[in-house]
Parts: structure tokens; C-alpha cells; sequence
């Protein structure tokens, strides 16, 4: 069954949407069909995004993972958290480390009607409403106050959105913003869009933008930039599907029907990739 629920307050259905779209590579059906239609109609020039995105929800499991079982880190900032889906933020969290609170943050009235009835918990996990470029008011939050510590180390997520953050001077204050009031040995994990290839960039922003959807597709060292002041851990900043792989980890669900022939692009080009990893506040 799709989702048809257009009752929803400032849910629009004549402009497609990250989250959405995002979902529906994972098999989600929580999408009209404007995301579908926009989908169809661009991937065929970038097919690789099935891959992509497909490739940025295992990383989440891993670089949760990874926080949670060696890094120590029991409160997680999930920030553009998208639409809920299988092993979310706080479930992996809560499977190596079952005192992890997460809150998440998103502003996209859809995410937050199904977030809230399927992450939040009343306990260790809270889903609010901000948007992520205003720091005050997340940190500011009855919830942020309630659930997160800033006297003990964090991990703040920021999966699959920097591509919405057109300034690369607001950008990097957005990134920037939790971990600078974060205490040493916090984290910060980051992924978005990259392209090596200048005219496929300017042509994914263009039919982006050109559908309502705020995009700015970077270059790595663009992203190497924002991100500068924090230390990478290993393997650094990659493609995130060569980020510990972990052949054993947790499986998706399978792709829509509709998506089967776009998946595997990625084995035959590699200058478009979902790029960032793991970074820690040293000092």
C-alpha cells in the first residue's frame, strides 16, 4: 500500500522529498508519487543512486556501531534523521550499549508523524521538531536538556544532508555547531553526495533545485573542508561502502520493484559516491 495520507499539516505533494526518496531505495512506501516520478525520471542519469543511499543506511549501522561498542559514546544527536525504517539510530545504539539515549531532530512533518509514533519511546529516545541549522533552539529543547549531557562525550549524526546545505559557510556552522559545545572525545559523523565529474555535479543540482529540493552536490575535498578541525577516524573520510565493511551485518530490505534495474550501478562508475565517515573532537 503507498502512503496517500495528504491531511497531514505542511506535508507537500507537488515537490518531491529527500526523506521519501530516500525511504523508498530502502523499501519504505511512505512516498507520493512525485517522489517516484522524480526518481524515474533522474535516475537513468545517475543510476548509482540506489546504490548510494542503500550503501549510507549500512553505514549507519556500522558507524553506530562502532560508537557505541568502542568508542564508549551512550548519547547520540541524529539531526535530518529521515523517515524510520529498520535498525534505526537508537536501535543499534541500544543493542551494544542498552543505556544509549538518542534524540532525534528533523522538520519534515511526514518523518516526524511516523518518527514519533515508531522511534520515540518517552525514555532514552525523543524525536523533536527544529530545523537543523538553528542550533539554539535544538539545544534549547526540553528533550536535548532532558536526554543529552554535555559534560560526557556525544556523537552527532549528520546522515545524507549536507547536500541540502547550499553555503559552504553555513554549512560548516551547522556541522560545527553541537561539537564545538561538545566536550574532547565526542564525535561527529557526516555523509553526503560527492562527484568528481563537474558537469554531473552542476547537473544534479539543477534537477534538484529545478524540483523544489534544495541540493548542492559537492566535490570530496569540498567536504574535506567542512569538515576541517576534526580528526577522521580510521579509515578516514572515503566512500562510506568501504568504511570497515562488514559482509555479516544486518541486511536491507529488498528494493521496489520498480528500482531493480538501477541496483549495481556503482560496480560500473565511481566518481559519484555517498562520501564522510567517523570524526572525533580531540581537543
Amino acid at each position: 500500500m503507498r502512503f496517500v495520507d495528504s491531511d497531514i499539516p505542511g506535508i507537500s505533494t507537488d515537490v518531491p522529498a529527500s526523506a521519501r526518496l530516500y525511504g523508498w531505495t530502502l523499501g519504505g512506501k511512505d512516498n507520493y508519487e512525485v517522489d517516484r516520478r522524480f526518481a524515474l525520471a533522474s535516475l537513468p542519469a545517475f543510476p548509482e543512486i540506489v546504490d548510494i543511499a542503500r550503501a549510507n543506511r549500512l553505514f549507519l549501522y556500522r558507524a553506530v556501531r562502532y560508537l557505541a561498542q568502542e568508542a564508549g559514546i551512550r548519547q547520540f544527536i541524529d539531526l535530518g534523521c529521515g523517515l524510520p525504517t529498520d535498525d534505526n539510530v537508537h536501535q543499534v545504539a541500544q543493542k551494544f550499549a542498552p543505556d544509549a539515549r538518542t534524540l532525534y531532530v528533523d522538520i519534515d512533518p511526514i518523518v516526524l508523524v511516523h518518527a514519533r509514533a515508531l522511534l520515540a519511546d518517552g525514555g532514552s529516545t525523543a524525536v523533536i521538531t527544529a530545523d537543523m541549522a538553528d542550533t539554539e533552539a535544538i539545544l534549547a529543547h526540553e528533550e536535548t536538556e532532558r536526554l543529552i549531557d554535555f559534560n560526557e562525550p556525544l556523537a552527532v549524526l549528520y546522515l545524507s544532508v549536507g547536500h541540502h546545505l547550499m553555503d559552504d559557510a553555513e554549512a560548516r556552522r551547522i556541522v560545527h555547531s553541537i561539537t564545538d559545545r561538545a566536550v574532547p572525545g565526542s564525535h561527529l559523523v557526516f555523509t553526503q553526495i560527492t562527484c568528481s565529474d563537474p558537469e554531473r555535479r552542476a547537473e544534479m543540482d539543477a534537477r534538484a533545485n529545478g524540483a523544489g529540493m534544495p541540493w548542492r552536490t559537492r566535490s570530496r575535498e569540498e567536504v574535506d573542508a567542512l569538515l576541517e578541525g576534526l580528526d577522521p577516524v580510521e579509515p578516514g573520510l572515503t566512500d562510506i561502502s568501504a568504511w570497515r565493511p562488514d559482509p555479516d551485518q544486518p541486511p536491507l530490505a529488498p528494493v521496489p520493484v520498480e528500482l531493480e534495474g538501477f541496483v549495481g550501478a556503482t560496480k560500473f562508475r565511481s566518481d559519484l559516491c555517498e562520501y564522510g565517515g567517523v570524526l572525533i573532537k580531540r581537543s
